[in-house]
């Protein structure tokens, strides 16, 4: 039966080769990318800012903050993102959250686990950014759960669901100014009133797919912060980062 199961996956990957997540080109391995499209990723690693995870251009030496980290200090205590937000990682995002590209929560969730590994040895807790109910029932899916299991499934660290909860229908952030965006998801975010007995102590890793201005984050981390949260860490597979960073 097994054999049977065995032959028959083969025949369809000939018949319907796996395709690149973003271009659709044929594959010899499921959840990736071509080559093409992996060359135009831009992976943020060290030199870099230790609370916003901003890449520097030169190392500016031991605890140098970036520009936005000293003007508008975030609210969480560090970031770190696998990518650069560019066209290919925008289109990368689309296909999970958009375009039916599920599977790519494999290859994401492992960039994301490579990019966080200052957090995992801490033992935190995976916390999802919620959806709110009305949005995840047009979408099916959070994508962030999706993310937070696999990077869970590699690190070895638990996914907490339910303990920080959407409370406010939001409109999308997309096209707004940073002001815009923190005005827009302002006490959208509660915490469960038992949050704290469950997480004994540990620390959190927010978990999102893109981090563009930081207002979600922030405001997810400030309403964890008012329940008695000491350390929040955000990990995301993107970030905007501006010209001149």
């Amino acid at each position: 039966m097994r054999s049977a199961r065995l032959v028959g996956g083969r025949a369809a990957d000939f018949a319907f080769p796996p395709g690149c997540g973003v271009c659709g080109a044929p594959l010899a391995e499921p959840d990736a990318l071509c080559p093409s499209c992996w060359g135009q990723l831009r992976f943020i690693s060290a030199p870099m800012c230790p609370r916003l995870g901003i890449p520097f251009a030169i190392e500016l030496g031991p605890g140098a903050l970036s520009a936005e980290a000293i003007a508008d200090p975030p609210v969480f205590d560090r970031s770190r993102a696998a990518l650069v937000y560019n066209d290919l990682a925008r289109a990368l995002v689309a296909q999970l959250k958009y375009g039916d590209r599920t599977d790519l929560a494999t290859l994401c969730g492992r960039l994301m686990a490579q990019a966080g590994h200052e957090f995992w040895g801490e033992a935190p807790v995976l916390m999802p950014v919620p959806l709110h109910w009305r949005r995840q029932a047009m979408r099916r899916f959070n994508q962030s759960v999706l993310l937070a299991r696999e990077i869970g499934r590699r690190t070895g660290l638990a996914a907490m669901g339910g303990g920080l909860r959407r409370v406010r229908h939001t409109r999308q952030q997309v096209g707004l100014s940073g002001d815009a965006r923190a005005r827009n998801v302002a006490g959208a975010f509660a915490v469960s009133p038992r949050l704290l007995e469950r997480l004994g102590g540990r620390r959190v890793v927010l978990v999102d797919d893109v981090v563009t201005t930081g207002a979600t984050a922030n405001a997810a981390a400030r309403a964890l912060r008012r329940a008695g949260v000491d350390h929040i860490d955000v990990i995301s597979l993107a970030r905007v980062v501006r010209q001149g960073d």
